[in-house]
C-alpha cells in the first residue's frame, strides 16, 4: 500500500502557490501531480492544514455487524447451515452481504465452518 506524503513536502507546496506561484508549476517544482496540490489546496481550506486521512483499516464490517445477533441466532437455529445458506436466510430478511464479508465475520468471531466426518474414538491416540 501506498504512503501519504509528508505534512511538511505538502506545507511547502501550499506556501509555494500562497506566494504565488500556480498548481503546475508548483507541482513540478516539488515533483508531485497538479491534482495532488489542488486536493491539498481543498483539505487546507476544510480542515485548516493538509494533514493526510487515515490509510488503509476496515471500513465497512459495522454493517455486518449491526446484524450481529440475526447472524449469531441463524447459526443457533442450524448449526450445520453453509455460509450460501447464510447468504440467503440473511437475503430473505432483505440483508445481502458477499460471501467474502460473510466469511470474515465468521472468522472474527472465531466460528469455524469445517464439517467433520464422523469417526469412532480412538483409545490410543487423540483424534482431532
Amino acid at each position: 500500500m501506498s504512503k501519504a506524503l509528508s505534512l511538511d513536502l505538502r506545507n511547502r507546496v501550499l506556501s509555494a502557490v500562497c506566494g504565488g506561484m500556480s498548481h503546475r508549476a508548483a507541482a513540478s517544482r516539488f515533483g508531485v501531480s497538479a491534482a495532488s496540490v489542488s486536493r491539498w489546496r481543498a483539505l487546507a481550506r476544510e480542515q485548516g492544514d493538509a494533514r493526510p486521512k487515515a490509510l488503509g483499516g476496515d471500513r465497512r464490517s459495522g454493517r455486518i455487524e449491526a446484524q450481529r445477533d440475526v447472524i449469531l441466532g441463524l447459526l443457533e437455529e442450524r448449526r450445520d447451515i453453509t455460509i450460501e445458506e447464510l447468504r440467503a436466510a440473511l437475503g430473505d430478511r432483505g440483508l445481502a452481504f458477499s460471501y467474502g464479508s460473510i466469511q470474515r465475520f465468521l472468522v472474527r468471531h472465531a466460528i469455524t465452518r469445517k464439517k467433520r466426518p464422523a469417526t469412532r474414538r480412538s483409545r490410543i491416540a487423540r483424534t482431532c
